[in-house]
């Protein structure tokens, strides 16, 4: 099982462990210096001289035994050979490559390091009482499997510890693209209530002031109502908006308005009947839907009064609803062309994207294109579950 490169350490890291690697050397280096002096009265320059510089050598050598590990390991465990006091250091580089968990190159190492043993005795010569050789071999095999252990362990703990941090980063991004969706979500349906509350009362009204901009032929009387239309649109719109920001700053105080729902489909062909559309409303409806069908139905009478009254005004509009409980509901709007020409308002390109995605979100389906007489067609279908069977279901 591999592992990814060990992260680099810091100063202080690094000098306490090469310091209790040379600690561990140090009791073994006395040990030997004793026996030298009570055997032959001398200790020799290799041990006061030779024996330090290598093992100063080995644990400079350590500090690149995560660049190079089996390199340093080798070359530290073979040198360890040539010095008492570089025993710690050996058991250091074993550890640190134990740490990779890699079967091969810890077996290799370990192997080194048992067998430097057996040639370490010969290097001064001491006098010692002869022993078996599974004797000689079970001391340094022990110490290299408790090595081996310790670095496998650290390994471990390593992993684990860089796997929790990974998901601990990875919940964090998730969460940022989570809120990041959501405020996407969130501005759109926003956008699309602006739209739907606002473009409907807004085209009325700009097609009242445009029917009374161009037409002189009017009474006083249908100036009247135009003029009241228009003040009681733009009251409504605002009121409308009041409503929309509202919610946007989430008052509590303030309650979320109700929302419209099929029962109000009579009073929206009315509203565009006084801005000067002749609109004629038929439906065949048997039964009341839930609230989210009779809210999409709503907003598909409303951007469809709305464009008939942007593109055609003063044309005829003719709604049709026709639906049961357990089949579709079937919503059309069909408007003839335009019989006056009046100044464009600006359009905003979104009603019917958002219209689209709305029906699409409900499962059902919209379709919208010109007629032949150059009029516009707008139907859409809406699943309608039995409220009676799902209870049962």
């Amino acid at each position: 099982m591999n592992t990814d490169v060990a992260p680099r350490l810091g100063w202080w890291q690094q000098t306490w462990r090469l310091g209790a690697a040379a600690a561990v050397g140090i009791p073994l280096w006395l040990s030997i210096g004793v026996l030298l002096r009570g055997q032959t009265d001398e200790t020799g320059s290799w041990f006061v001289i030779g024996d330090p510089l290598v093992a100063v050598g080995c644990l400079t050598a350590l500090l690149w035994r995560r660049r190079f590990p089996l390199a340093v390991a080798m070359t530290v465990v073979i040198a360890s050979t040539a010095s008492a006091l570089a025993s710690g250091a050996a058991i250091l580089a074993l550890i640190s490559i134990s740490t990779r968990r890699r079967p091969v190159e810890i077996a290799v190492v370990a192997l080194a390091l048992v067998t430097a043993s057996q040639f370490a005795g010969g290097l001064y010569p001491v006098q010692s009482p002869p022993s078996l050789l599974w004797y000689q071999l079970a001391l340094p095999a022990l110490i290299a499997g408790i090595a081996v252990a310790t670095g496998m362990a650290i390994g471990a703990r390593r992993v684990e510890v860089r796997s929790l941090r990974d998901r601990a980063e990875s919940a964090e991004r998730e969460q940022t693209a989570r809120a990041a969706q959501a405020r996407a979500l969130e501005r759109n349906r926003i956008a699309r209530e602006m739209h739907d509350v606002l473009a409907h009362r807004i085209s009325l009204v700009a097609m009242q002031a445009g029917v009374l901009d161009h037409r002189d032929d009017l009474t006083a009387e249908e100036n009247r109502v135009l003029v009241r239309g228009i003040a009681d649109g733009s009251h409504q719109a605002l009121e409308e908006l009041r409503d929309v920001l509202g919610v946007l700053r989430a008052d509590p105080d303030r309650p979320e308005p109700p929302q419209p729902s099929l029962d109000r489909i009579p009073e929206l062909a009315a509203d565009a009947r006084t801005s000067g559309l002749d609109v004629t409303l038929t439906t065949t409806v048997a039964g009341t839907p839930s609230d989210a069908v009779g809210r999409t139905c709503y907003r598909i009478v409303q951007e469809g009064l709305t464009n008939a009254a942007k593109h055609a005004p003063g044309a005829h509009v003719r709604i049709t609803l026709e639906g049961t409980a357990g089949g579709d509901l079937s919503v059309g709007v069909h408007n003839s062309p335009a019989t006056t020409a009046t100044a464009q308002p600006p359009t905003s390109g979104f009603g019917l994207l958002g219209l689209t995605e709305r029906i699409s979100l409900a499962g059902g389906e919209l379709s919208h294109h010109p007629t032949p007489d150059n009029g516009y067609s707008l139907t859409a279908r809406l699943p309608w579950p039995n409220p009676t069977h799902e209870k049962r279901v």
